[in-house]
């Protein structure tokens, strides 16, 4: 069973969430050649002050 973890900055829409799941979980399981319903995926929203670019705090 292939994870597939995303981390991101909050601010999608649930359907917008639903749409990444989707394209990330057909793009996977056609690249890897498995079956999609094996594919799991999950998006875990950190809050912009907790992600830093380059040595710099987002937040």
């Amino acid at each position: 069973m292939p994870l597939i973890q995303i981390s991101q900055t909050p601010g999608l829409t649930d359907e917008q969430k639903a749409n990444v799941i989707a394209a990330v979980t057909a793009a996977y399981a056609e690249a890897a050649g498995k079956n999609p319903s094996s594919v799991w995926v999950t998006i875990t929203e950190v809050p912009r002050e907790n992600w830093g670019v380059g040595g710099t705090p987002l937040g």
